[in-house]
């Protein structure tokens, strides 16, 4: 592969049924970030993350020639692999799965290693941390990373695509009417991790009066085939799959059921009161931390009685205006849509240190 002067990134994300999309999303947020500023990026794209990454866009001959497998080490290896030709500047590894022994081996592959975490439990070989979690701070990584790597942590760094930014300005100024809810939106992401949806759908249509409810879905979800039935069903409710309209969505929902993922950061640009599930046990603390704080509304999608708990958050929310501008305020104030820009930022002076042109 031919070798221009733009800096040369790579992206290695986790994804699949159990951990879902988010991992791959941000990455490619942060892709798009990176190519706008004259970098050219590539992913390691296995067969979870490639239906991702071609829904959302990316163009396909950007992309690494797909790996028959979900195996990490060779994955890893593929990566090392392609790294030989296309001679990345930084790898950027977004993944779960990986410790300090993979991400060493990815570095050697380029000049040097990005990681996004939010977990902040495990070792690792990297000369910059990204973890935007609300109320991580620098300190949560002492002893993880190199002393000399940089840290950016908190919401201000969350990986947010261009759109909620977009809509922000518009969605506040319909939350500051204190209307009631008109539109409501479930957004449980796109694998819907343990379908998820369906049930929070069923829970919901009892309750809902006159009120239009948008569902978000993958074309792959599991819950597609009953919340498909069920807006056959229902007048009320409205699907959209495999939708690309997140940030116009959430703008103009007055309230939410959404994830405890990296789709937190987007609800809060846009000041969107919410009631989120923790549909993974490390999903929880935040969430709950959140909530602590007056931020959103948790609750543990594992609960034994979760459409009880679901139902009366529901209610309290939906009938209290007041309320649901507090959550709007707070929310909004915590993260403004820019992190990514300042990652790429980031990356770019990270190529720039480590003798790049």
């Amino acid at each position: 592969m031919d070798r221009s002067g733009a800096p040369r990134i790579l992206f290695f994300a986790d994804a699949g049924p159990e951990v879902g999309g988010g991992h791959v999303m941000r990455c490619l947020t942060l892709a798009r970030e990176l190519t706008g500023r004259g970098a050219e990026c590539a992913f390691v794209e296995s067969r979870a993350a490639a239906p991702i990454l071609r829904r959302f866009g990316w163009p396909a001959q950007t992309l690494l020639a797909m790996v028959a497998t979900e195996d990490l080490g060779a994955l890893v290896a593929h990566a090392r692999d392609f790294a030989q030709r296309f001679d990345p500047d930084v790898v950027v590894v977004d993944h779960y799965g990986v410790g300090a022994a993979e991400e060493a081996s990815l570095r050697a592959a380029g000049r040097g290693l990005a990681v996004i975490d939010d977990l902040a439990d495990r070792v690792h070989a990297c000369d910059l941390l990204v973890d935007p979690g609300f109320g991580r701070r620098p300190e949560a990584y002492q002893g993880l990373v190199p002393e000399a790597a940089a840290r950016l942590t908190g919401p201000s760094y969350a990986l947010v695509r261009p759109e909620f930014a977009d809509a922000r300005p518009r969605a506040l100024s319909r939350r500051a009417k204190h209307g009631p809810v008109r539109r409501a939106l479930v957004s449980l992401g796109l694998t819907d991790i343990g379908g998820a949806t369906g049930r929070v759908v069923e829970t919901l249509r009892p309750l809902l009066g006159d009120a239009r409810l948008d569902i978000v879905l993958g074309s792959e979800a599991p819950s597609l085939g009953a919340v498909e039935a069920a807006v056959l069903a229902d007048r009320r409710l409205h699907l959209w799959i495999d939708s690309a309209e997140m940030g116009s969505q959430m703008a103009d929902a007055d309230l939410a059921v959404g994830a405890g993922g990296s789709s937190v950061w987007e609800r809060c640009v846009v000041g969107l009161p919410s009631l989120t599930l923790a549909l993974a046990p490390n999903q929880a603390p935040m969430i709950a931390s959140m909530a602590e704080a007056g931020m959103t509304v948790a609750i543990d999608a594992g609960a034994a009685d979760l459409d009880r708990r679901l139902a009366a958050a529901w209610g309290r929310l939906a009938s209290d205006a007041a309320l649901r501008w507090r959550l709007a305020e707070r929310s909004s104030e915590l993260c403004d849509g820019h992190g990514a820009g300042r990652v790429a930022e980031a990356v770019l002076a990270l190529q720039t240190s480590l003798g790049g042109s």
